[in-house]
Protein backbone atom coordinates (compact mmCIF):
# COMPACT_ATOMS: atom_id res chain seq x y z
CA UNK A 1 0.00 0.00 0.00
CA UNK A 2 0.61 3.51 -0.34
CA UNK A 3 0.58 5.86 2.63
CA UNK A 4 2.52 8.96 3.92
CA UNK A 5 3.96 9.75 7.20
CA UNK A 6 3.90 12.87 8.76
CA UNK A 7 6.98 13.21 11.20
CA UNK A 8 10.21 11.57 11.35
CA UNK A 9 11.48 11.82 14.80
CA UNK A 10 12.88 8.68 16.71
CA UNK A 11 9.49 6.68 16.08
CA UNK A 12 8.55 8.30 12.98
CA UNK A 13 11.16 7.30 10.99
CA UNK A 14 11.02 3.66 11.94
CA UNK A 15 8.02 2.82 11.52
CA UNK A 16 8.61 4.44 7.70
CA UNK A 17 11.57 1.58 7.72
CA UNK A 18 9.63 -1.09 9.12
CA UNK A 19 6.94 -0.64 6.49
CA UNK A 20 9.08 -0.48 3.69
CA UNK A 21 10.42 -3.62 4.51
CA UNK A 22 7.14 -4.64 4.33
CA UNK A 23 7.27 -3.94 0.77
CA UNK A 24 4.67 -0.25 1.46
CA UNK A 25 5.48 2.49 -0.19
CA UNK A 26 5.96 5.65 2.00
CA UNK A 27 5.45 9.26 1.56
CA UNK A 28 7.65 11.40 4.12
CA UNK A 29 7.42 15.22 5.22
CA UNK A 30 8.74 16.52 8.46
CA UNK A 31 9.98 20.05 9.81
CA UNK A 32 13.40 19.15 9.52
CA UNK A 33 14.07 19.05 5.45
CA UNK A 34 17.31 17.23 6.81
CA UNK A 35 15.11 13.99 8.07
CA UNK A 36 12.89 13.79 4.83
CA UNK A 37 16.11 13.81 2.50
CA UNK A 38 17.28 10.98 5.21
CA UNK A 39 14.78 8.79 4.69
CA UNK A 40 14.42 9.48 1.20
CA UNK A 41 17.68 7.85 0.88
CA UNK A 42 16.62 4.86 2.40
CA UNK A 43 13.71 4.67 0.08
CA UNK A 44 10.83 6.29 0.86
CA UNK A 45 9.00 9.26 -1.17
CA UNK A 46 10.46 12.57 0.11
CA UNK A 47 7.91 15.90 -0.10
CA UNK A 48 8.86 19.42 -0.44
CA UNK A 49 5.86 20.80 1.87
CA UNK A 50 2.06 19.62 2.88
CA UNK A 51 0.62 20.00 -0.33
CA UNK A 52 3.55 17.92 -2.22
CA UNK A 53 3.18 15.81 0.40
CA UNK A 54 -0.37 15.24 -0.11
CA UNK A 55 -0.42 15.30 -3.55
CA UNK A 56 2.35 12.09 -3.23
CA UNK A 57 -0.25 10.06 -1.66
CA UNK A 58 -2.19 7.50 -3.55
CA UNK A 59 -6.57 7.29 -3.52
CA UNK A 60 -7.68 6.84 -1.36
CA UNK A 61 -5.21 8.85 0.50
CA UNK A 62 -3.86 7.76 3.66
CA UNK A 63 -1.72 9.96 6.33
CA UNK A 64 -0.04 8.83 9.74
CA UNK A 65 0.83 11.19 11.91
CA UNK A 66 3.72 11.11 14.08
CA UNK A 67 4.14 14.29 15.91
CA UNK A 68 3.59 15.70 19.50
CA UNK A 69 0.22 15.74 21.33
CA UNK A 70 -1.32 18.56 21.83
CA UNK A 71 -0.96 21.85 19.47
CA UNK A 72 1.13 20.04 16.87
CA UNK A 73 -0.91 17.25 16.32
CA UNK A 74 -4.06 20.15 16.33
CA UNK A 75 -2.31 22.06 13.68
CA UNK A 76 -1.44 18.82 11.30
CA UNK A 77 -5.19 17.70 11.50
CA UNK A 78 -6.00 20.95 10.64
CA UNK A 79 -3.78 21.38 7.81
CA UNK A 80 -4.46 18.02 6.02
CA UNK A 81 -7.65 18.17 7.13
CA UNK A 82 -7.64 21.37 4.58
CA UNK A 83 -5.91 19.01 1.89
CA UNK A 84 -7.73 16.01 2.01
CA UNK A 85 -11.02 14.69 0.49
CA UNK A 86 -14.14 12.15 1.19
CA UNK A 87 -12.48 9.17 1.48
CA UNK A 88 -9.77 10.01 2.47
CA UNK A 89 -7.88 8.94 5.76
CA UNK A 90 -6.02 10.27 8.71
CA UNK A 91 -4.27 8.12 11.75
CA UNK A 92 -3.01 9.79 14.45
CA UNK A 93 -0.71 7.19 16.25
CA UNK A 94 0.93 9.54 18.91
CA UNK A 95 -0.27 10.11 22.45
CA UNK A 96 -3.20 11.99 21.62
CA UNK A 97 -6.37 12.61 24.42
CA UNK A 98 -8.87 10.50 23.68
CA UNK A 99 -11.65 13.23 23.90
CA UNK A 100 -9.43 15.31 21.17
CA UNK A 101 -10.05 12.32 18.83
CA UNK A 102 -13.49 12.11 19.17
CA UNK A 103 -14.12 16.02 18.78
CA UNK A 104 -11.62 15.56 15.64
CA UNK A 105 -13.41 12.71 14.18
CA UNK A 106 -16.35 14.63 14.33
CA UNK A 107 -14.95 17.80 12.58
CA UNK A 108 -13.63 15.60 9.59
CA UNK A 109 -16.33 13.41 8.95
CA UNK A 110 -18.11 16.39 7.95
CA UNK A 111 -15.78 16.02 4.97
CA UNK A 112 -16.56 12.75 4.53
CA UNK A 113 -12.76 12.19 5.90
CA UNK A 114 -12.04 9.05 8.37
CA UNK A 115 -10.45 9.51 11.67
CA UNK A 116 -8.53 6.55 13.27
CA UNK A 117 -6.21 6.70 16.56
CA UNK A 118 -4.18 4.34 16.98
CA UNK A 119 -2.13 4.14 20.50
CA UNK A 120 1.28 3.04 19.39
CA UNK A 121 3.64 1.65 21.66
CA UNK A 122 7.16 -0.03 20.75
CA UNK A 123 9.66 2.89 21.36
CA UNK A 124 12.87 2.97 19.46
CA UNK A 125 13.56 -1.02 19.74
CA UNK A 126 9.76 -0.93 17.41
CA UNK A 127 11.97 -0.99 14.20
CA UNK A 128 13.26 -4.52 15.54
CA UNK A 129 10.86 -5.68 17.71
CA UNK A 130 7.69 -4.32 16.13
CA UNK A 131 4.94 -2.03 17.46
CA UNK A 132 2.22 -2.93 19.67
CA UNK A 133 -1.16 -1.04 18.74
CA UNK A 134 -4.35 -0.02 19.97
CA UNK A 135 -6.60 1.20 17.40
CA UNK A 136 -10.08 3.30 17.36
CA UNK A 137 -12.44 4.88 14.48
CA UNK A 138 -14.82 3.05 12.45
CA UNK A 139 -14.65 -0.57 11.76
CA UNK A 140 -15.11 -0.80 8.24
CA UNK A 141 -12.05 1.42 7.53
CA UNK A 142 -9.58 0.09 10.11
CA UNK A 143 -9.93 -3.57 8.64
CA UNK A 144 -9.27 -1.51 4.89
CA UNK A 145 -5.70 -0.66 6.83
CA UNK A 146 -4.74 -4.23 8.18
CA UNK A 147 -1.95 -4.58 5.90
CA UNK A 148 -0.35 -1.33 7.76
CA UNK A 149 -1.19 -3.24 11.19
CA UNK A 150 -0.19 -6.29 10.39
CA UNK A 151 3.28 -4.69 9.13
CA UNK A 152 4.05 -2.81 12.06
CA UNK A 153 2.77 -5.13 14.86
CA UNK A 154 5.18 -7.73 16.20
CA UNK A 155 3.35 -10.82 14.62
CA UNK A 156 2.60 -13.49 17.33
CA UNK A 157 6.57 -14.61 17.30
CA UNK A 158 8.06 -17.07 20.54
CA UNK A 159 5.39 -15.70 22.90
CA UNK A 160 3.72 -19.18 23.90
CA UNK A 161 -0.45 -19.03 23.42
CA UNK A 162 -2.50 -18.27 26.97
CA UNK A 163 -4.28 -20.97 27.38
CA UNK A 164 -8.04 -20.67 26.06
CA UNK A 165 -7.44 -18.46 23.34
CA UNK A 166 -6.67 -21.31 20.63
CA UNK A 167 -10.61 -20.40 19.50
CA UNK A 168 -10.78 -16.64 19.94
CA UNK A 169 -10.96 -14.78 16.73
CA UNK A 170 -9.01 -11.22 16.23
CA UNK A 171 -5.64 -10.04 16.15
CA UNK A 172 -4.44 -9.24 19.47
CA UNK A 173 -1.90 -12.23 19.48
CA UNK A 174 -0.31 -10.52 16.77
CA UNK A 175 0.06 -7.38 18.62
CA UNK A 176 -2.70 -4.74 17.09
CA UNK A 177 -6.66 -4.94 18.41
CA UNK A 178 -9.19 -2.78 17.41
CA UNK A 179 -10.80 -0.99 20.71
CA UNK A 180 -13.61 0.31 19.35
CA UNK A 181 -15.08 3.94 17.95
CA UNK A 182 -13.18 7.01 17.85
CA UNK A 183 -10.92 7.31 21.11
CA UNK A 184 -10.89 3.88 21.94
CA UNK A 185 -7.20 3.33 20.70
CA UNK A 186 -5.93 6.34 22.52
CA UNK A 187 -8.17 5.43 25.86
CA UNK A 188 -6.59 2.43 26.27
CA UNK A 189 -3.33 3.51 25.25
CA UNK A 190 -3.31 6.19 27.90
CA UNK A 191 -3.95 3.62 30.52
CA UNK A 192 -1.37 1.21 29.30
CA UNK A 193 0.53 4.49 29.86
CA UNK A 194 -0.70 4.93 33.32
CA UNK A 195 0.15 1.79 34.13
CA UNK A 196 4.04 1.65 32.54
CA UNK A 197 4.25 4.39 35.52
CA UNK A 198 3.03 2.07 38.37
CA UNK A 199 5.27 -0.57 37.34
CA UNK A 200 8.32 1.64 36.46
CA UNK A 201 7.85 3.02 39.80
CA UNK A 202 7.77 -0.12 41.54
CA UNK A 203 11.14 -1.15 40.28
CA UNK A 204 12.66 2.44 41.19
CA UNK A 205 11.56 1.92 44.92
CA UNK A 206 12.66 -1.54 45.37
CA UNK A 207 16.03 -0.65 43.73
CA UNK A 208 16.26 2.56 45.70
CA UNK A 209 16.07 0.46 48.93
CA UNK A 210 18.56 -1.72 47.61
CA UNK A 211 20.86 0.98 47.17
CA UNK A 212 20.70 2.58 50.48
CA UNK A 213 21.42 -0.92 52.55
CA UNK A 214 24.17 0.37 53.67
CA UNK A 215 23.00 3.41 55.60
CA UNK A 216 24.66 3.97 58.67
CA UNK A 217 20.97 4.45 60.29
CA UNK A 218 21.21 1.11 60.27
CA UNK A 219 22.66 -1.35 62.67
CA UNK A 220 26.03 -2.65 60.85
CA UNK A 221 24.47 -6.06 61.08
CA UNK A 222 21.58 -4.97 58.60
CA UNK A 223 23.66 -3.69 56.28
CA UNK A 224 23.94 -5.12 53.09
CA UNK A 225 26.38 -3.98 50.16
CA UNK A 226 24.46 -5.52 47.04
CA UNK A 227 24.85 -5.42 43.64
CA UNK A 228 22.56 -3.90 42.29
CA UNK A 229 22.94 -4.95 38.30
CA UNK A 230 23.28 -8.47 39.79
CA UNK A 231 20.04 -8.55 41.15
CA UNK A 232 18.60 -6.99 38.12
CA UNK A 233 20.06 -9.77 36.04
CA UNK A 234 18.38 -12.45 38.30
CA UNK A 235 15.33 -11.31 38.99
CA UNK A 236 15.30 -11.47 34.76
CA UNK A 237 15.87 -15.10 35.22
CA UNK A 238 12.43 -16.98 35.86
CA UNK A 239 11.54 -14.58 38.82
CA UNK A 240 7.37 -13.78 38.75
CA UNK A 241 8.42 -9.62 38.55
CA UNK A 242 10.84 -10.31 34.85
CA UNK A 243 9.29 -8.13 32.40
CA UNK A 244 11.00 -5.90 29.30
CA UNK A 245 10.88 -2.63 31.91
CA UNK A 246 13.31 -4.93 33.90
CA UNK A 247 15.46 -6.49 30.82
CA UNK A 248 15.81 -2.57 30.55
CA UNK A 249 16.73 -1.85 34.11
CA UNK A 250 19.13 -4.20 33.95
CA UNK A 251 21.15 -3.29 31.24
CA UNK A 252 21.22 0.42 32.96
CA UNK A 253 22.72 -0.98 35.76
CA UNK A 254 24.80 -2.96 33.66
CA UNK A 255 26.92 -0.10 32.24
CA UNK A 256 26.66 1.93 35.24
CA UNK A 257 25.86 0.61 38.43
CA UNK A 258 25.72 4.41 39.95
CA UNK A 259 23.51 5.95 37.28
CA UNK A 260 25.61 8.90 37.35
CA UNK A 261 24.77 10.14 33.69
CA UNK A 262 21.22 10.61 35.20
CA UNK A 263 19.94 13.53 37.39
CA UNK A 264 16.76 11.93 38.36
CA UNK A 265 14.31 14.55 36.77
CA UNK A 266 11.35 12.45 35.37
CA UNK A 267 9.21 14.21 32.85
CA UNK A 268 5.30 13.12 32.65
CA UNK A 269 3.86 13.31 29.10
CA UNK A 270 0.03 13.63 29.73
CA UNK A 271 -1.06 10.16 29.71
CA UNK A 272 -0.65 9.72 33.40
CA UNK A 273 -2.68 12.20 34.27
CA UNK A 274 -5.14 11.80 32.06
CA UNK A 275 -5.66 8.35 33.51
CA UNK A 276 -6.05 9.86 36.71
CA UNK A 277 -8.64 12.14 35.75
CA UNK A 278 -10.66 8.82 33.60
CA UNK A 279 -10.15 7.27 37.09
CA UNK A 280 -12.19 10.04 38.87
CA UNK A 281 -14.89 10.61 36.41
CA UNK A 282 -15.34 6.81 36.56
CA UNK A 283 -15.06 6.98 40.73
CA UNK A 284 -12.55 4.45 40.43
CA UNK A 285 -9.58 4.28 43.55
CA UNK A 286 -5.66 4.24 41.10
CA UNK A 287 -3.62 4.48 44.87
CA UNK A 288 -0.60 2.85 42.73
CA UNK A 289 -1.11 4.85 39.44
CA UNK A 290 -1.52 8.15 40.88
CA UNK A 291 1.55 7.58 43.86
CA UNK A 292 3.53 6.98 40.46
CA UNK A 293 2.66 10.67 39.04
CA UNK A 294 3.21 12.05 41.85
CA UNK A 295 6.31 11.35 42.35
CA UNK A 296 7.13 12.06 38.68
CA UNK A 297 5.77 15.60 39.93
CA UNK A 298 8.95 15.13 43.27
CA UNK A 299 11.64 14.24 40.98
CA UNK A 300 12.21 17.31 39.60
CA UNK A 301 12.00 19.15 42.81
CA UNK A 302 15.09 16.43 44.55
CA UNK A 303 16.78 13.35 42.80
CA UNK A 304 16.96 9.93 44.79
CA UNK A 305 18.39 7.09 43.10
CA UNK A 306 15.07 5.36 42.51
CA UNK A 307 14.47 8.75 40.09
CA UNK A 308 17.60 7.91 38.40
CA UNK A 309 16.48 4.15 37.74
CA UNK A 310 12.86 5.70 36.57
CA UNK A 311 15.08 8.32 34.05
CA UNK A 312 17.24 5.48 32.71
CA UNK A 313 14.49 3.10 31.57
CA UNK A 314 12.74 5.92 30.09
CA UNK A 315 16.13 6.63 27.92
CA UNK A 316 16.46 3.11 27.25
CA UNK A 317 13.10 1.96 26.19
CA UNK A 318 12.37 5.52 24.16
CA UNK A 319 15.44 7.31 24.14
CA UNK A 320 14.11 9.93 25.91
CA UNK A 321 16.71 12.28 27.48
CA UNK A 322 16.70 14.41 30.38
CA UNK A 323 15.92 18.14 29.53
CA UNK A 324 19.81 19.01 30.79
CA UNK A 325 21.57 15.76 28.51
CA UNK A 326 19.22 17.54 25.67
CA UNK A 327 20.34 20.61 25.77
CA UNK A 328 23.91 19.75 25.86
CA UNK A 329 24.06 17.57 22.63
CA UNK A 330 21.97 20.15 21.27
CA UNK A 331 23.94 22.98 22.14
Amino acid sequence: MRLGMVGLGKMGANMVRRLMRGHHEVVVTDLNPENVKQMAGEGAIGSSSLDDFVSKLGKPRIAWMMVPAGNPTEQTVQSLGQRMQAGDILIDGGNSYFKDDVRRSKQLRDKGIHYVDVGTSGGVWGLERGYCMMIGGPKEVVQQLDPIFKTLAPGRGTIPRTPGREKMPGTSEDGYLYCGPSGAGHFVKMVHNGIEYGIMEAYAEGMDIFYNATSKELAEEYRYDLNLADIAEVWRRGSVISSWLLDLTAMALAENPKLSEYSGFVPDSGEGRWTIQAAVDEAVPVSVLSAALFTRFRSREEHSFAEKVLSAMRQKFGGHLEPGVAAKKTA
